[in-house]
């Protein structure tokens, strides 16, 4: 499980970011431990780079 920290070094993204992209439902949202806990599932972060960096490639250089 993941602190927020490790997620915003891990994704490149702020705080900010994430909660937006968590509302629109395009992150995974953290998991409450308690009321001012949160985690997020570090399999689920991988698979989030990994859907993402797919979906850019080929479109940052033509070589």
């Amino acid at each position: 499980m993941l602190l927020i920290d490790e997620v915003k070094r891990r994704v490149g993204l702020g705080k900010t970011m994430i909660y937006r992209l968590i509302k629109r439902a395009d992150f995974p949202a953290p998991y409450k431990l308690s009321p001012f806990t949160a985690r997020w599932s570090e399999r689920e972060i991988v698979a989030w780079i990994d859907r993402v960096k797919d979906g850019f490639e080929g479109k940052k250089r033509k070589w």
